[in-house]
């Protein structure tokens, strides 16, 4: 029969930007983080080689997910 699952594959992230702007995405926890970073600079104007991304004070790679 049908299993239900509960809808906890994606999460809701902030990103937040040195002058306080802060832009929300709802991506799937094993997506990788790379998705959401060109999303972001894309729609700031800015390329990827001119800002870093943080958690924590710690760096966050292209690679990592938010499920790591």
């Amino acid at each position: 029969e049908g299993v239900k699952t509960e809808n906890n594959d994606h999460i809701n992230l902030k990103v937040a930007g040195q002058d306080g702007s802060v832009v929300q995405f709802k991506i799937k926890r094993h997506t990788p983080l790379s998705k959401l970073m060109k999303a972001y600079c894309e729609r700031q104007g800015l390329s990827m080689r001119q800002i870093r991304f943080r958690f924590d004070g710690q760096p966050i790679n292209e690679t990592d997910t938010p499920a790591q």
